[in-house]
């Protein structure tokens, strides 16, 4: 198996996951890459990361010191660790990665985590970040999805000039505010968006 094939999951340094989907990546992982903090709260629940990777401001004295080994700093400031770590695994040659842990306490820090997915897919990599409540998918052209009847559904433009879809309740248009993709519906058990440039997709879990 390549690394483009292992399941690995970067832990953020936001809430830490209680929905059974994100602690299912994090346990599933052949390899968990914490985000400085992220490491202190996946140790206190009782497991090893495999690479902490950060500039080291938040991470506890005590896990720098008996976790030294497997700590990356990297001290560049322009970017989030969030984006270190994704760029730490495609470097290794991982290109498919989820992300736990991106969303809660700070707000700017959730939607600049969210935002983040686009660039991502720019570099290359396909990343999903699961939150306790569904997931964001960076996606780009025209996708295919499955879903539940009833199942909600979020679409965030980013560059697209042109969006509809098929298989949701409401029909969906070039949205210019991301207020105006929220809360749509699926019909069946799959849907389709169109579109000419890239977007977020939100698939809510219930």
């Amino acid at each position: 198996m390549t690394n483009k094939d292992k399941r690995v999951v970067i832990l953020a340094n936001g809430d830490y996951p209680t929905h059974p989907k994100p602690l299912e990546k994090l346990k599933e992982a052949e390899l968990v890459v914490c985000c400085d903090g992220g490491a202190d709260q996946y140790i206190a629940n009782g497991y090893v990361p495999d690479v902490i990777i950060g500039d080291g401001d938040s991470l506890s004295q005590e896990n720098r010191i008996k976790f030294a080994d497997r700590i990356h700093y990297i001290p560049d400031q322009e970017t989030n660790d969030q984006t270190k770590a994704v760029k730490y695994l495609i470097d290794k040659g991982y290109t498919s990665i989820s992300i736990v842990g991106a969303t809660g306490k700070r707000e700017d820090h959730t939607i600049g985590n969210i935002s983040l997915l686009v660039e991502y897919m720019r570099m290359g990599a396909e990343v999903k970040s699961y939150t306790d409540y569904g997931v964001f998918i960076a996606c780009s052209g025209t996708r295919n999805f499955k879903c539940r009847k009833g199942q909600q559904v979020s679409i965030f433009n980013f560059t697209s000039k042109n969006l509809s879809s098929n298989g949701l309740e409401y029909p969906i248009y070039t949205f210019t505010s991301w207020w105006q993709g929220t809360l749509n519906n699926c019909l069946g058990e799959e849907f389709t968006i169109h579109a000419d440039g890239e977007y977020i997709v939100f698939l809510n879990y219930i």
